[in-house]
């Protein structure tokens, strides 16, 4: 069973992304989407609220993209749910329980879950995910741009 959003999933696996592939030039929205093998129309809307909260930073022009707008260590994976949370908007036409039982019991239960969850999220830095990424070999590795003349 998985606890997470498609959502959320999704942001964690962009920003890890991002982080790995963003030198020397940003991540573009296309070649995220294409590694991802999601329409880039799905990504835009996690795309901008992760630049919002200051998570990534998005680059204008034609090579632009998206790049990290801290260091890889100092964004959780625990940051980025939050933030992908935040920016569902299709749970809110699903009708919540209005009863005295999940106000008093069910919610406080939920809440306490939620928390505990995102808890130890908040023990996972995009710098760790980057390196188990890199030791799993679960990118391609690009030949290194060589700058002498």
């Amino acid at each position: 069973m998985n606890f997470l959003s498609r959502r959320s999933l999704l942001a964690i696996a962009a920003v890890t992304d991002i982080a790995l592939h963003a030198r020397p030039m940003p991540v573009s929205a296309k070649a995220l989407a294409s590694r991802h093998n999601l329409p880039p129309r799905y990504l835009e809307p996690v795309l901008q609220a992760l630049v919002r909260q200051g998570v990534l930073k998005g680059v204008r022009g034609p090579r632009g993209g998206y790049e990290l707008a801290r260091e890889r260590r100092r964004i959780t994976a625990g940051d980025i749910v939050r933030i992908a949370m935040s920016a569902q908007d299709d749970e809110s036409a699903s009708p919540v329980p209005e009863s005295r039982l999940a106000e008093v019991v069910v919610a406080p239960l939920v809440l306490r879950g939620t928390e505990a969850f995102l808890s130890e999220l908040d023990k996972v830095t995009v710098e760790e995910l980057c390196n188990k990424a890199q030791a799993a070999a679960v990118i391609e590795t690009a030949n290194p741009v060589d700058f002498t003349i």
